[in-house]
């Protein structure tokens, strides 16, 4: 690998080797500002000993070109006491952003060992995403630094390119899932009722993860989460089309297993679906009584008054979509002071752990006792740390209500 020798000028490495370090080490994820530390380093390994990314705000990137564009610093690395302000003024990176190349200049004539500044523009089809500073003292940066120097920041370019557009498809997807989850169908008043939905961060995109309930008759209220697999768009869309088919089939009134078959052969049918898993619950407030069956999706958890948890035992079918059927269900007795909480798998599951360790976590939380159902839901992602899940999560939480007796 190409390095720096005691004049700063580049090593024994040959401009190949940079080339090959700069190919593995830059964008290595759809981070924007993780490439921007990756160039950086990249610079300080191979031709100067401070580095530092700038990049312009995105409506300056793309379209309006000011001649004192409006930096703002990402990245660091190095001694970054050799740089210059990120505040200050900053004709140079101007100059190289407008000329489409690389300029280096000395600065500090007067010192002993003055430094010497190279401007790097982030250029990638046609549109102006910042510049790399390079700062060393001693020999001026040569011809061979400067080519190093605008091959990887113009690689550094088009994965700020490909970030942007994953980070808008993403911002989309975001928020249809949103919208569709904003307003699931409205329980029964005898339930009180929470829900949450949060996407995983990071460089997945969100998935289809959903929730909805269903008013069937004789105040029964039929409570359904859903994980379809896969992430990006299409999963979004075939989220909807698998609530618009469990409403249909939920209206008929059918015994929860039977609607997970009537959804499996009709998905399977149409063939054009990603396998979804589901749990679907029941609630009979006036009985007492919760009907459970699931298809390939996690058991709920139930948290008495006391805030003590347990899981629920549940015979687990195949996911929606395979055409297997075979779906069974159980019957739960429900208190009014029992909290049923169902879930998709980000909630529960960390990387490298068994699954059942996950499930035993979540089932010994112990929960401030009568807790309302919202402050109940908001514990339950504080302890299992949702908001940082690898994976997105949908949970959905429900009490019945007791019922008001005349006076």
């Amino acid at each position: 690998m190409a390095g720096r020798g005691d004049d700063g000028t580049a090593g024994a490495g040959t401009p190949s080797d940079a080339l090959a370090d700069a190919a593995e080490a830059i964008g290595t994820t759809l981070d924007e500002t993780t490439t921007c530390e990756e160039l950086a380093d990249f610079a300080c390994r191979h031709f100067c000993e401070g580095a530092a990314v700038d990049l312009l705000p995105p409506d300056e990137a793309a379209g309006r070109r000011s001649p004192d564009p409006a930096f703002a610093r990402l990245a660091t690395a190095g001694r970054t006491a050799l740089l210059i302000p990120p505040d200050g003024p900053r004709p140079l990176s101007a100059r190289a952003l407008g000329e489409g190349r690389a300029i280096a200049v000395p600065i500090g004539l007067s010192a002993r060992t003055p430094r010497q500044v190279m401007a790097v523009p982030l250029l990638a089809r046609d549109i102006r995403y910042g510049v790399l500073l390079a700062v060393r003292q001693g020999a001026p940066f040569t011809g061979t630094d400067q080519w190093v120097a605008q091959h990887a920041a113009r690689l550094a370019a088009v994965h700020l390119g490909h970030a942007r557009r994953h980070a808008s498809l993403r911002g989309t997807v975001l928020d249809l899932q949103r919208a569709l989850l904003a307003a699931p169908g409205r329980p029964h008043p005898n339930l009180d009722l929470a829900t949450r939905y949060l996407p995983a961060g990071g460089g997945a995109l969100v998935g289809g993860d959903w929730f909805e309930t269903v008013r069937l008759h004789f105040g029964r209220t039929l409570l359904v989460v859903g994980d379809v697999m896969g992430h990006g768009l299409d999963a979004a869309v075939d989220m909807t089309a698998y609530r618009s088919m469990l409403r249909y089939v939920a209206s008929t009134d059918l015994p929860p297993h039977r609607v997970l078959r009537r959804l499996d052969t009709a998905v399977a049918e149409d063939g054009t679906r990603r396998p979804a898993t589901c749990l679907l619950v029941r609630v009979d407030p006036a009985r007492g009584t919760a009907v459970i069956a699931g298809a390939g999706h996690l058991p709920p958890v139930v948290f008495a008054g006391d805030g003590s948890g347990e899981l629920l035992p549940l015979p687990v079918g195949p996911p929606l979509g395979t055409g297997v059927g075979g779906y069974q269900q159980v019957l739960r007795r429900l208190s009014c002071d029992d909290t049923l909480v169902m879930f998709t798998d980000g909630l529960v599951e960390r990387r490298g752990e068994d699954i059942d360790t996950s499930l035993a976590r979540l089932a010994a939380l112990r929960l401030p006792p009568g807790a309302a159902v919202d402050e109940l839901l908001d514990e339950v992602l504080a302890a299992l740390d949702a908001r940082h899940a690898e994976d997105d999560v949908a949970v959905l939480a429900a009490r019945i209500r007791p019922r008001e007796h005349p006076a």
